[in-house]
This record gives structure tokens, C-alpha cells and sequence, in this order.
């Protein structure tokens, strides 16, 4: 692992050991994972799990690191907006009939700001099964 933001990763692992390992961690200690998605018109709804309280941003800025593709599979930046405690709405202009979201989908992707009450960032993912670089 050789993230730029290595205190964030250490304390992911810190938590899990605590929790896992040495059974002296009770609360939840999983930052917001991914759980499912559904294609809504032009916009993809995107479903969180482990979500302590409601999902928010680092920095009150906007949600970054979010992109979107068609089915030409050309992958553009998208508009993300929470839209619940655990979900999310992505979207972009260029893509009428969404096929999949990435977040995060990048070497040290320093614009990622997605977490909830926890402060622990959300880790990168992706609603697709293609094969890695497509």
C-alpha cells in the first residue's frame, strides 16, 4: 500500500485489528462500503452499508472523485450528490443512459471527500465487473 494520505490507511487498520483481531473494539469500525446500485433515467443511485449516522463529506465541499460512462465505455467526471444517509445520486451532462460509476478509481485520488460520522474515508470502488483498465 503506498497511498500518499498514509494516516488514514493506518487507522483503518488500527480500527480492524482492534476489532477483529483483538475483539476490544465494540462500535463499528468500517468506514461506508459500497453496497448496490440501480440506473434511474440518466442518473445512477448508488446504495452505502455500514453507514455510521449518514454519509457526508471530509471538507464540506462537494463530492469529487466520482466518474461515469455509456455504453461506449468512455468514462467522464460526474456530479455526486447525497441524497440520503446512505445513498447517492451521480450523474453527468454528456452520459443520457448511464452504464457504471466509479469513485475514487485512481493512483492517491486526493479529491475524494466521501465518509460519514466515523471520519473514515470511503474506499475506492466500482459498479462494474470489467476488467481492470477498461
Amino acid at each position: 500500500i503506498h497511498p500518499k494520505n498514509k494516516q488514514d490507511v493506518g487507522k483503518r487498520l488500527a480500527l480492524w485489528a482492534m476489532h477483529d483481531v483483538y475483539k476490544t473494539l465494540k462500535s463499528n469500525w468500517s468506514p461506508p462500503v459500497y453496497d448496490s446500485h440501480k440506473i434511474d433515467g440518466n442518473k445512477v443511485i448508488l446504495t452505502f452499508k455500514n453507514v455510521d449516522g449518514k454519509l457526508t463529506t471530509r471538507n464540506d465541499k462537494p463530492l469529487g472523485e466520482f466518474s461515469i460512462c455509456g455504453s461506449d465505455k468512455k468514462w467522464v467526471w460526474a456530479k455526486a450528490t447525497i441524497t440520503g444517509s446512505n445513498t447517492i445520486e451521480v450523474h453527468a451532462d454528456e452520459i443520457a443512459q448511464p452504464l457504471a460509476v466509479r469513485y475514487a478509481w485512481q493512483d492517491n485520488p486526493e479529491a475524494a471527500n466521501l465518509t460519514d460520522a466515523s471520519g473514515l474515508p470511503t474506499s475506492c470502488f466500482k459498479t462494474d465487473d470489467w476488467a481492470y483498465g477498461k
